[in-house]
């Protein structure tokens, strides 16, 4: 619409004293009057405009921020001539995700309503789910890490897959919140991911069942006469005092000395990290730095004055993303303390919620953290002390049991059937691919040994019983684990 521009005193009081051809002169007053009656009459008929039509157009006063002039036009556009009635909601939260993708930044997100709770709900007590932290990365959704003892994980996803579509609908150009509203759902449902792992050329297609994800946080088990191990599997809102009692439980049982495994944590709450990394950095010491966009820096040290004083190890890998990279990052360059494993995730930047009066939420980054020495882990990951790798047959991609895999076929899947048996001990004699009577052979004898029917044919049950068999097998050949405790017990001595 046309907006009637006001007219200043000056204009009001100018009368031109020469004479210029082609206009009739009037005099002063009756001008004037001329001119406030003109206005009046277009005033009142853009009020029974405005009133009596289709709808009103936002208004762009004088006082408004000329900022938003264009998204108020493209607004009354859509709303009053798209060739379909508009959900004003829908364009509202439309907007808002479009600032926040325009940052092109993966942890900054808009969630509606379902998306929101969702957010609450992983750092909540429980939710249900496949149980995997997913993050948006150059257009796909990406595994961070699944959550131990999940159905994420005993379906062998491992971070960095491609997580391609959910029941057959593509997941390219979504968020992550979307994607998750997709992938979760009710204990007991079937959901099925197509999923495509790094250095490999086929994509496989994997029917997950969900379940109940309970948000238990902390595990400790003694692994060595006086050596106990704790994981870490995220940081939630009660990780802190969950990791207190377990520490405690394990003192009693004689810990000495102590391997704190982080592999896989994809992070979470700020102040669970700071709480933590406390236990192990002697007060006053910097924990981590932050930096704001004018690149201010504060630094946040160690407050508790009662560190624990035990031998400690920590293990990392490339699913430890965020806040247990905080801690890894505290524990070597303030306290001393040596890491093991692989490069970390690299996730160097700290998030904010803000919820809206609806229920839906826009999370978006505030400032970089550093770690106490002001090396920005972005991208780049904490490297350990000590660079371990698991097996090769650690990172195997998911073997679909649905397939078939008998006699003579000849896949990619074949191939990595033929690996996994040759890791459970069962030598397929061959890992080309290739499906022949000694991978026959290896198979039968595989099942005969899980008591299983000796088929030869690889399928359904025998599947899963072998990728369940080489999840044993890399737990109890955990390369990693075995030199954290060795370089434990060298600094017990």
């Amino acid at each position: 619409m046309k907006v009637v521009k006001d007219l200043s005193n000056e204009d009001l009081n100018q009368e031109s004293t020469e004479k210029q051809p082609g206009f009739i002169r009037m005099k002063k007053f009756p001008f004037i009057m001329l001119l406030f009656f003109v206005v009046f009459i277009t005033a009142g008929i853009t009020t029974l405009a405005l009133s009596f039509g289709d709808e009103k157009a936002v208004n762009v006063g004088t006082n408004e921020r000329s900022e938003f002039n264009k998204l108020y036009m493209a607004y009354d556009t859509l709303n009053n001539n798209y060739y379909e009635k508009v959900d004003k909601d829908d364009l509202m939260n439309g907007a808002i995700n479009g600032m926040l993708d325009a940052l092109d930044d993966p942890y900054s997100d808009y969630m509606n309503v379902d998306e929101a709770k969702n957010f609450h709900d992983s750092i909540a007590s429980s939710f249900e789910g496949i149980g995997a932290e997913i993050s948006e990365q150059e257009g796909h959704i990406v595994i961070v890490s699944p959550l131990k003892g999940s159905p994420a994980e005993k379906a062998g996803l491992q971070p960095n897959d491609k997580v391609m579509s959910v029941d057959g609908e593509s997941l390219q150009g979504m968020s992550s919140s979307e994607a998750v509203l997709l992938i979760r759902g009710e204990k007991g449902t079937d959901v099925e991911l197509e999923v495509l792992r790094p250095g490999t050329e086929e994509s496989v297609k994997m029917t997950i069942t969900r379940d109940t994800i309970p948000i238990e946080t902390v595990y400790g088990e003694m692994i060595e006469d006086d050596i106990a191990k704790v994981q870490i599997t995220s940081f939630s809102e009660n990780t802190a005092q969950e990791l207190v009692d377990t520490l405690n439980e394990l003192k009693k049982e004689g810990m000495k000395g102590l391997v704190l495994d982080l592999r896989q944590n994809p992070g979470g709450l700020l102040d669970q990290a700071i709480e933590i990394s406390s236990l192990f950095v002697p007060e006053g010491e910097i924990l981590f730095q932050i930096e704001d966009r004018n690149g201010n820096k504060e630094a946040v040290q160690s407050v508790n004055k009662e560190n624990k004083d035990i031998p400690l190890v920590v293990v990392i890998d490339k699913g430890s993303a965020s806040a247990s990279e905080i801690l890894a990052a505290a524990v070597q360059e303030s306290a001393g303390i040596e890491l093991v494993g692989e490069k970390s995730f690299g996730k160097g930047t700290v998030q904010r919620a803000q919820d809206f009066s609806d229920g839906s939420n826009m999370k978006f980054t505030t400032e970089k953290w550093l770690t106490p020495d002001g090396n920005w882990i972005h991208s780049e990951g904490i490297t350990p002390d000590h660079k371990v790798s698991l097996p090769d047959y650690a990172s195997l991609p998911f073997l679909n049991p649905e397939a078939e895999l008998k006699l003579s076929s000849s896949s990619n899947q074949v191939k990595v059937a033929q690996e996994m048996l040759k890791a459970v001990g069962h030598d397929p004699g061959r890992v080309d691919g290739f499906f022949d009577e000694k991978t026959e052979e290896a198979v039968k004898a595989f099942q005969e040994e899980a008591e299983l029917e000796s088929t030869g044919v690889l399928s359904g049950e025998s599947t899963l019983k072998l990728m369940e068999e080489l999840r044993k097998q890399v737990i109890e050949n955990d390369t990693q684990i075995k030199k954290a405790v060795e370089v434990l017990q060298e600094k017990m001595k």
